[in-house]
């Protein structure tokens, strides 16, 4: 260290302009001199932006999740499921809808001017004006996810300050098929092909390629029934989740009762291993991937307004976090579970952090077997990942699980307060691919740097010693 300061000083000395004589030199004042350094370690996480240039969201909602064809939102129209998170968006925080610069909504299912048709119905049933704008994005699972990724890339880039990244999918309404005839050419190449696996053979094929046995996919399962029943029980989706209103209709009888739906219908909190283990596979015969431990299939919707740090604060609203990074990779589409395994380092590592750094992670449940496979491949602590439930539990609407799973962290990092600060979420997509994006909990930050705390008598970092 000593020797370090040496070199510095002597360094500096250079620097300065030459003086007349040993005396002058002995009064001078240098305008250089060594000091301590305020950055931390270069491994450090830092800013890399203005401190008002931070793209930050002020408020995150989604709907309950519901059992597709016969759950709470099995006759309610997608624009009914996509209108109430809108516009709680702009109730419980004043903000002019006006000012809205963007809707960027993630759907996956639907055709896709239909589906955009009823985004841009849902927004004005929600109150927004004709004058504001709302577009659809389609990345398979990872597309409301891709959606707020859009809106904070379009802020950062200054097309506007205000945007929100919404998901929606009804899979009552559009269930999974493939329309119209598939290219013969497709016989052709293998990764083509295995482009139009069912996701639940790609369950098989992680589960066998990697070893995930049946009981720890069933394990995985019960835990995230358990964490997630214990978190409504608790009332912690109760931040993040507006009632709806809407109507059931009675199959037999035709009649219709109205009702509100606020609490997820999927959840199974009596789950056990044993009773799964009683289900049989459903994609292969001695297969291991099963309904009870593979992702339900289900209806929702979520949001999130987004927008730049400085606006927040001159409107006085409340950070929740700060969107960090955002990274989407390719993987084998025989093995498409795989992707969060590869998506949530380039995530982390383009954040300046290291995976030790992340405190909670988001990581949806598509299958237990990915999902087994992806949390042992980083190593990451399990108390760390989906502490309250994941998509086995919960439900994964495709193209709304990515707004429903950044409401859920968000929510869960405030409430943790200094004890986390960096969350993740990431997801695997259909036909061979992840995504994850890194988050910082909102009141973490100030308008200096990031960087780690040093010690008062270091005065170099560690790429100097």
């Amino acid at each position: 260290m000593e020797k370090a300061i040496n070199r510095q000083q002597i360094l500096l000395q250079h620097l300065n302009p030459s003086l007349s004589s040993s005396s002058s030199q002995q009064n001078h004042n240098p305008a250089l001199s060594a000091s301590v350094c305020l950055a931390g370690d270069s491994a450090a996480y830092q800013r890399t932006n203005l401190f008002g240039d931070d793209v930050v969201i002020v408020a995150a909602y989604r709907t309950a999740l519901c059992k597709s064809k016969r759950g709470g939102f099995k006759d309610t129209y997608p624009d009914d499921l996509l209108a109430p998170v809108l516009r709680a968006l702009i109730e419980k925080t004043n903000l002019n809808p006006s000012e809205v610069g963007d809707i960027v909504v993630g759907t996956v299912l639907a055709p896709g001017s239909q589906r955009a048709s009823e985004c841009r119905m849902a927004a004005f049933y929600a109150g927004f004006p004709e004058t504001v704008p709302v577009r659809t994005v389609n990345r398979q699972c990872s597309s409301g996810l891709q959606a707020v990724a859009d809106v904070a890339a379009a802020i950062k880039a200054g097309f506007y300050d205000i945007g929100i990244g919404a998901g929606l999918e009804s899979m009552t309404t559009n269930p999974m098929a493939w329309e119209g005839s598939v290219n013969p050419r497709v016989k052709e190449m293998e990764q083509a092909q295995n482009c139009l696996l069912p996701m639940g053979v790609t369950s098989e094929n992680v589960a066998h390629r990697f070893g995930v046995t049946r009981q720890e996919q069933d394990q995985a399962a019960v835990d995230s029934h358990r964490k997630a029943a214990a978190a409504t029980a608790s009332g912690k989706f109760k931040d993040e989740i507006i009632p709806v209103n809407t109507k059931i209709v009675d199959p037999k009888t035709g009649d219709e009762k109205p009702i509100t739906i606020s609490v997820d219908d999927g959840i199974r909190p009596n789950t056990s291993v044993s009773d799964l283990a009683k289900l049989k596979p459903v994609f292969k015969k001695d297969g291991s991937t099963t309904a009870g431990n593979s992702s339900q299939v289900s209806d929702g919707a979520g949001a999130v307004l987004l927008m730049k740090r400085s606006v927040a604060m001159q409107k006085g609203l409340p950070i929740l976090g700060v969107f960090r990074t955002f990274a989407a990779v390719g993987v084998d589409p025989a093995i498409m579970g795989v992707g969060p395994a590869v998506a949530i380092p380039a995530a982390v590592k383009a954040a300046g952090l290291e995976l030790d750094d992340i405190d909670l992670f988001e990581i949806n449940e598509a299958f237990a077997s990915q999902f087994v496979y992806c949390r042992k491949k980083l190593e990451l602590d399990p108390l760390k990942i989906n502490v309250n439930g994941g998509a086995m539990a919960i439900g994964h609407p495709l193209g709304a699980t990515g707004a429903r799973c950044v409401a859920t962290l968000v929510h869960e990092m405030k409430r943790r307060g200094k004890d986390c600060r960096f969350g993740v979420i990431s997801m695997c997509i259909g036909t061979g691919m992840g995504a994850a994006a890194v988050f910082e909990r909102g009141d973490s930050t100030d308008e200096l740097c990031n960087a780690r705390k040093i010690e008062t008598n270091n005065l170099l970092s560690k790429d100097s010693r």
